[in-house]
């Protein structure tokens, strides 16, 4: 069946998808969203809700983040999604962690930001071991969602604030802006974006190929601790400063990196960092892991999930708790780049984040695309 004409149609209903939906709505744009599935089902809800500022590497990808955190922060009263906690506290526990905090606090990207004592991130953070670590760092800008939740909320705002139109269970089989020929007929709109996640085999796949883009599968875990708790801040560990690119091209981490090659090598062959967030229930979610391959295995390995709780119980005292949940994430990955927005004509873009932190900085992404499509000056 034919469907009206819109300014603009978005190919992807995750993350990077809404907010290009969100950037063009605001401009009183007609949007209509397509999705292969019945709701969002990839890496924007397979993750930690953790919308993360303090970190993200210098310059573009920190920009993005630290614009879409202000837009999360509006998005968030507005299409009223739960803000289920605030900051991050990065544990140390051995001085070359400590000397990469104290270089990160000379940059500019750390305003806000201080060092702690164990005490003092005790204090933030209850239910940390403050006897094994020697010192913190704390961000306030850190915002904590729950994705499974989040993004059915985001979508449902979109289409009753402003009308945007969602095509669920659509697959779209080809673009030639401005027609879309999808499973429910033609659509027509004046522009495209095209939001593919890690599916570099469909729309546009000889344009995506030169990017270089593989996949990258994370283990994640729901732990649930039998006596309440209050987390207080999204918690992350050592591993952290020597994989987010914010902390890890200081030139103090490569101490780090050397020391945690050696202490805990199996870790970090398996790409594993610390973060642990709390949800509205009281439980955590915790990860994570990282491999790499055109087509991950879709198997739970066991061993993973041991490392990443070792980790946790090396920061984290719990008490008893029970693992109420396990899965598996894939998403797009480059060597090279954390994103790219690729132009097949001049009314249509293909938008991917490659790096794993398109919750974090997707807001910020999509206003960009949508003031190239529209003008700046675009009048709503």
């Amino acid at each position: 069946m034919a469907h009206p004409h819109y300014d603009l149609a978005v190919v992807g209903a995750g993350i990077v998808g809404l907010s290009h939906a969100l950037a063009a709505a605001r401009l009183g744009k007609s949007v209509v969203v397509m999705d292969r599935d019945a709701a969002a089902n990839g890496a924007s809800i397979r993750n930690f809700g953790f919308v993360t500022v303090t970190g993200q590497q210098a310059g573009d990808c920190w920009e993005k983040a630290w614009r879409s955190r202000a837009v999360w922060t509006e998005v968030s009263e507005a299409a009223r999604i739960p803000v289920l906690h605030q900051g991050l506290t990065m544990t140390a526990r051995r001085p070359e962690a400590e000397a990469v905090i104290d270089a990160f606090l000379q940059t500019p990207m750390a305003e806000g930001c201080r060092r702690l004592s164990p005490k003092e991130a005790k204090t933030l953070s209850p239910c940390l071991r403050a006897e094994r670590i020697t010192a913190a760092l704390y961000s306030p800008h850190e915002l904590r969602v729950e994705s499974r939740e989040a993004l059915p909320r985001l979508a449902a705002w979109l289409e009753e604030q402003f009308g945007v139109t969602f095509l669920w269970q659509t697959s779209v089989t080809s673009v030639e802006t401005p027609k879309l020929v999808t499973s429910r007929g033609k659509v027509h709109a004046e522009t495209v974006v095209v939001c593919p996640g890690d599916d570099f085999t469909g729309l546009f796949a000889s344009r995506i190929a030169p990017y270089g883009v593989t996949r990258c599968k994370l283990q994640m875990l729901r732990v649930s601790p039998q006596t309440p708790m209050s987390l207080g801040t999204a918690v992350m560990s050592d591993l952290g400063l020597a994989r987010y690119l914010g902390y890890a091209e200081l030139p103090e981490a490569e101490a780090l990196k050397q020391s945690l090659d050696k202490e805990q090598a199996q870790l970090r062959e398996n790409g594993i960092h610390l973060i642990v967030v709390q949800s509205a229930d009281g439980s955590l979610v915790v990860g994570d892991s990282h491999h790499y391959s055109p087509t991950p295995d879709p198997f739970l390995h066991k061993r993973v999930n041991e490392l990443i709780l070792e980790e946790m119980d090396a920061v984290l005292d719990l008490g008893p708790y029970q693992i109420s949940e396990s899965w598996i994430g894939t998403y797009a990955s480059a060597a090279d780049r954390w994103r790219f927005t690729d132009a097949p004509d001049e009314a249509t873009r293909i938008v991917v984040v490659t790096a794993g932190c398109g919750a974090s900085t997707a807001f910020a992404i999509g206003e960009e695309t949508i003031s190239d499509l529209f003008g700046k000056g675009a009048a709503a």
